[in-house]
């Protein structure tokens, strides 16, 4: 490969994982916006009980998440097979999440996202995705039905959805 292909090849791979850590920040932060720029408008997701368009699961998910309650999403092992505009993505993720309706119950779940990625217009973006489920456990912790006030105490500041979450007065701040 030469050395404008190897640049190429890596700049993909660093625009493909941005795209990842965009998806997890807008599912934690109910951030439509980081959502909808993960996919591409005719992208399908496979997630669980969801088989259909993506832009339905981002509807579905939002309606759900922004009744409140707490999740994160984190990805690791990320492989990346290019090949020309299309890359086979594999990443890890754990999720934790819990419900406004059930603050007290608590989802661990562990797995994969299996996703086509295209690069349109230089853009890298989910055109399929399938979640493969590995590990679930499910709990009931009493504590984290308590305000944040008293769950967290001094470790302030608190996670919220956007646009409340202090990341985008960062950002804000930033672009200027």
């Amino acid at each position: 490969m030469s050395d404008a292909g190897a640049l190429q090849a890596l700049l993909a791979r660093e625009a493909i994982r941005d795209c990842l850590y965009r998806y997890c920040r807008g599912i934690d932060r109910c951030d439509e916006a980081a959502l909808r720029a993960a996919y591409w408008p005719d992208a399908t997701d496979c997630h669980g009980a969801w088989n259909g368009s993506a832009a339905g699961f981002i509807d579905k998910a939002l309606a759900r998440l922004r009744q409140g309650g707490r999740r994160v999403h984190q990805v690791s092992n990320i492989l990346i097979a290019l090949a020309g505009d299309t890359a086979a993505v594999e990443s890890s993720f754990i999720a934790l999440q819990a419900t406004a309706a059930q603050p007290a119950h608590e989802t661990f779940l562990c797995g994969r996202y299996a996703d086509r990625f295209e690069c349109r217009g230089g853009e890298w973006r989910i055109a399929a995705r399938t979640v493969v489920y590995d590990w679930i456990e499910e709990r009931e912790r009493p504590e984290l039905a308590q305000p944040d006030a008293r769950l967290f105490g001094p470790r302030q500041p608190t996670g919220a959805m956007a646009p409340a979450d202090p990341i985008y007065a960062l950002l804000a701040a930033l672009r200027g």
